[in-house]
């Protein structure tokens, strides 16, 4: 599960986004696997999709409908882990949880706090310690699934759900792709400068637009991760302070700004 991961973004699924987003392990995964033509949320929240998906049951029934503190997901809930590991599967969750009580139905999880770091993120281990894992958030999700895969018991059908923090905001890149989309020309969507004259009110009055509502720290336009190591961060420093320093003594134009932030926005992400 990749979190907050717009389908536009994947380049199996095509669209003008594709011809410039690299997501070949993704793209392999889509090919050799399966890919969904029509996929829909019940609720498009992190917490309560994510007990969406484990309970198969709309929001109002599971009790967990909000990111808001006081929701905690009852784990005495029926889920589709508990259900495979009653049938001879190994189970196991490894990343992003986010659901407040520990997980229930696994064999074996490990899971961030919260939403999680990007760099150097903090851990919950079943017996309950918490603990710093020194790197990058993706890498280190990818080495303990792999791990789990190599210790399990070959003998048994398995279940494990991969969960990484990225794309969710704020965007923080490794620093080895920090540069990696610098010279690319992102299209612009065409509904990009709509000024909701004709839509509705919840449409008019929401905050999704980049141009009102995407704050600089969402766009690390305030420094490096604060998570990172003082080497990580002098890296940080090092790959953006080109890009930095352009994005502040560019136009002043609200149209040019709005442009230079879907830039960053998009180079990150």
């Amino acid at each position: 599960m990749t979190d907050d991961h717009s389908y536009q973004t994947l380049s199996a699924y095509g669209g003008p986004l594709s011809k410039v987003v690299k997501t070949p392990n993704m793209d392999r995964i889509a090919d050799e696997g399966i890919i969904f033509n029509r996929c829909y949320v019940t609720n498009s929240l992190c917490g309560p999709s994510r007990a969406n998906i484990l309970t198969g049951k709309h929001s109002h029934a599971i009790g967990f409908y909000a990111n808001t503190k006081g929701q905690v997901f009852d784990g005495s809930q029926q889920t589709f882990p508990k259900i495979l590991r009653q049938n001879g599967y190994q189970t196991a969750i490894i990343g992003k949880w986010h659901l407040a009580s520990n997980p229930t139905g696994f064999d074996f999880w490990e899971v961030f706090p919260g939403q999680g770091q990007y760099y150097n993120p903090e851990f919950i281990s079943m017996d309950g310690k918490r603990y710093v894992q020194k790197g990058y958030n993706s890498d280190i999700v990818a080495d303990k699934a792999i791990n789990w895969l190599d210790s399990r018991d070959k003998n048994k059908p398995f279940m494990i759900m991969i969960h990484f923090k990225g794309v969710h905001s704020e965007w923080e890149p490794a620093i080895r792709h920090a540069n990696m989309y610098d010279n690319t020309d992102f299209p612009v969507p065409d509904t990009f400068f709509d000024d909701y004259s004709t839509r509705s009110s919840p449409a008019r009055n929401q905050e999704m637009q980049i141009s009102k509502h995407m704050e600089d720290y969402r766009l690390r336009l305030d420094g490096p991760p604060k998570s990172a190591s003082d080497q990580e961060k002098a890296a940080w420093i090092k790959a953006f302070e080109k890009k930095d320093r352009e994005f502040f003594s560019g136009s002043n134009s609200p149209k040019l700004k709005a442009l230079s932030k879907y830039r960053r926005f998009m180079q990150n992400y």
